[in-house]
């Protein structure tokens, strides 16, 4: 059997290819819409792709599921669990709890999973080759390593009311019919690692046992003792705040993402043209903050290239309301190429071209406030962190709003006074600030961001 994990750091995200090796047929697990990694991992092992199938309706990232059934031709089974509200809106083989996928010599186990969102599933997977006995789970967003699913994603993203504490209630459930009694020596492998807003605890280590989930996960005392109350309440108490992108992610796999295709070679556009004025294209500078700080166009967004260059895109691009197609600072063009495939995985498909430099246009500084400077009465703070981290301790008078939040949240911020914008080190605070530069607010930072200000107050950071 061929099994392999795919892993994109942008988003914390886990996809799966479980290949039967005698008949060369292959089937992917929650496909990100980018494809090409599939395609090539299995071609590189003689492979052709015949099924593909997701855990659930996801809301971090655009699924592929649709693109490589347009792409291979291959089967496209979903799931028809949890009601009519929660069903995938476009043509597909619906599977239930306890249907089985036949792969070759490997045989797929439906599980109805409910709890992190109604119709979730998972797939229990056996090497028929080997064995007549399940050696894997593939368990999505259900089970993490550490942790499980949150639970509140359909009152955060989907636009449902007090649905967390009965979502809490069935994935307490669902673990105890579900999971507790698998063998203790199945592999458990997740959705989503460190990093992932999909649950509050989640582990960097790549997967797990049942047995090591069932012995050392927080939730392991509660279903041990049958306390489905205490469960509920650890669970729900702490999530972080969703990102507004979530609620978009979510509608548009309900419907079917739209299909890319064969995309065209991205252009490279000559910079002492296109940046001289910004009435053709929004510049997205990919520089890192410190770079960023010393010199950038006027109007232009830092999203710095890198492990979070999607989520913090997702932050603060909507597509839904983007005129203009995003101008990339690039390297070359397969650095500018690798972006415009991250920025595929949440939506942003306006992407029209690249430059590989800013000539003299790069005027504009930023403007930092010294922590030991701030006076915490008179200015106006806006602490971006997740609401979680605001409540373990923050900087007297500032305003909380997820860094995730703030650009379809304007209103909720002045227009009129400066506005001095924080995290934790500073790294949420480029994509964020400069986006609100370029909407008009007047944003400085605060060097070093809330632990400079815990120095410079001498306190112990929350």
């Amino acid at each position: 059997m061929l099994f392999k994990q795919i892993y994109d750091e942008s988003l914390a995200q886990a996809s799966y290819i479980v290949g039967c090796q005698k008949t060369g047929e292959a089937m992917i697990v929650d496909p990100r819409r980018d494809i090409q990694v599939y395609l090539d991992e299995a071609a590189a092992n003689d492979m052709t792709i015949v099924a593909v199938t997701e855990t659930h309706i996801h809301a971090d990232y655009l699924s592929g599921s649709r693109e490589l059934e347009l792409a291979t031709g291959a089967k496209l089974y979903l799931s028809d669990e949890g009601g009519e509200d929660w069903q995938y809106r476009f043509e597909h083989e619906g599977v239930k709890d306890g249907d089985l996928i036949q792969i070759g010599n490997i045989k797929v186990e439906v599980l109805h999973t409910p709890g992190h969102t109604p119709e979730h599933i998972s797939f229990l997977v056996t090497d028929g080759a080997t064995t007549d006995l399940p050696g894997f789970l593939l368990s999505g967003d259900f089970v993490f390593v550490g942790d499980t699913g949150r639970p509140d994603l359909l009152d955060e993203s989907a636009g449902a009311v007090d649905t967390r504490r009965p979502m809490a209630s069935l994935m307490f459930k669902s673990l105890q019919e579900k999971f507790l009694n698998l063998p203790e020596y199945i592999q458990v492998w997740p959705g989503h690692g460190a990093g992932s807003a999909c649950g509050k605890a989640l582990g960097a280590i790549a997967s797990s046992t049942v047995g090591y989930e069932k012995r050392f996960a927080w939730w392991s005392s509660f279903l041990a003792e049958g306390d489905e109350q205490g469960f509920i309440d650890n669970l729900v108490d702490g999530q972080p705040d969703a990102p507004i992108y979530f609620g978009r992610m979510k509608r548009w796999n309900r419907a079917g993402p739209e299909l890319l295709g064969q995309r065209p070679i991205l252009e490279q556009k000559d910079s002492l043209v296109e940046l001289k004025t910004f009435e053709t294209n929004q510049l997205i500078d990919t520089r890192t903050a410190d770079e960023f700080a010393k010199g950038y166009v006027k109007g232009s967004i830092n999203i710095p290239a890198g492990k979070r260059f999607t989520g913090w895109a997702a932050w603060v691009i909507d597509p839904e309301n983007q005129e203009k197609p995003l101008l990339l600072l690039a390297d070359n063009q397969e650095e500018a190429t690798t972006m415009r495939d991250q920025l595929a995985r949440v939506g942003i498909d306006n992407v029209g071209g690249y430059v590989t430099s800013l000539g003299n246009q790069a005027t504009e500084t930023i403007d930092f406030v010294k922590a030991e400077t701030l006076n915490t009465d008179a200015e106006y703070i806006l602490d971006i962190r997740a609401l979680n981290e605001y409540l373990e301790g923050h900087i007297p008078n500032a305003i909380q709003l997820h860094g995730g939040r703030v650009m379809w949240n304007l209103d909720r911020v002045s227009k009129d006074t400066s506005i001095i914008m924080h995290c934790r080190t500073g790294a949420r605070v480029g994509p964020v600030a400069s986006a609100m530069r370029q909407a008009g607010y007047d944003v400085k930072e605060l060097e070093g961001s809330y632990l400079a200000w815990v120095m410079s107050s001498q306190l112990t950071p929350a």
